[in-house]
């Protein structure tokens, strides 16, 4: 079977329609469902089915989607070691994470591996767990940094997970505001201030709502950004205040940052998908992510 038909057929099973996987692919469509009308013959099996306008998956069709994704992890693993020297870990390997863990954990772990392992070839994602979550199911990432209290996508059985960190959500207020000479926040102290929030029914969006419901008020949103930086910059400005994890304050911006009075922590995790063997290049990619000394430990597991 040819994987570039058995990844077309999996990204329909993702993506639903053909016109969909087509520009996920850049290609057209009518390339696409002739690619997967040669992928029914190669298997002998029929594989779509048409409702009306569209296609879709018959259970054959479904099961050897959902197989395909194994079965092209091993043909990658393969082919990264016939590229490899040795054990020496070789191949690409795509790492989602979210906007703070990029410059904190990412970043720093990459550029150590640039030069102990030149074969390697690590593509960073920016994808918030609402994203990156379902990138490491449909295959799009290989190894993502996520926390484990997203309730809106739990993570089960189908990923193995690795313990790196334990954040703390601080409340980030302008230098000047007198919260700032405080050691201690209560949230409900803050219910007629201006606040800053991340972008709808993002983790740092919910999380800061639920709080801030938690302590019976709702928060007067004066702006959304999807950029940590100019959330500070507002902030630093004293047009907003925000609650912010302590990976994404940047010192550079004149900004105080405060311990809630009931303490609030996610803990950082990095996942893979499982039933297949590790890579030996997501393997040293992990080692690497775990392997930050200027990060606080997970705690027990």
């Amino acid at each position: 079977m040819n994987p570039l038909r058995l990844r077309l057929l999996s990204r329909l099973d993702t993506l639903g329609t053909v016109r969909a996987v087509a520009e996920d692919a850049n290609m057209s469509a009518s390339s696409v469902s002739q690619q997967l009308a040669v992928l029914e013959t190669e298997t002998g099996t029929q594989l779509l089915e048409r409702t009306g306008r569209r296609v879709r998956l018959t259970p054959a069709g479904l099961i050897l989607a959902r197989r395909a994704r194994a079965i092209l992890d091993h043909m990658e693993t393969v082919e990264a070691e016939l590229r490899g020297l040795g054990d020496e870990p070789a191949g690409l390997v795509r790492l989602g994470a979210f906007q703070s863990a990029i410059h904190s954990m990412a970043v720093p772990a990459v550029t150590r591996l640039a030069h102990a392992h030149p074969h390697l070839d690590v593509q960073l994602l920016q994808l918030e767990p609402h994203e990156s979550i379902p990138a490491l199911r449909s295959g799009d990432a290989d190894i993502i940094i996520t926390n484990t209290d997203y309730d809106e996508l739990p993570l089960g059985p189908d990923l193995d997970l690795v313990p790196l960190t334990t954040d703390e959500i601080l409340l980030v207020v302008p230098p000047e505001h007198p919260a700032a000479g405080r050691r201690h926040a209560d949230l409900a102290a803050y219910a007629d201030e201006p606040w800053a929030l991340d972008m709808p029914q993002s983790y740092m969006a919910n999380l800061t709502l639920r709080l801030c419901r938690q302590a019976q008020f709702e928060p007067r949103v004066v702006c959304r950004f999807s950029s940590f930086m100019m959330t500070l910059q507002h902030i630093e400005a004293g047009l907003s205040i925000a609650l912010l994890p302590s990976l994404a304050i940047d010192r550079r911006y004149r900004v105080a940052a405060r311990e809630l009075a009931t303490p609030v922590t996610r803990p950082i995790i990095a996942a893979i998908r499982r039933g297949s063997p590790t890579r030996a290049a997501v393997q040293v990619v992990l080692d690497a992510l775990r392997d930050n000394p200027n990060l606080p430990s997970p705690g027990p597991e």
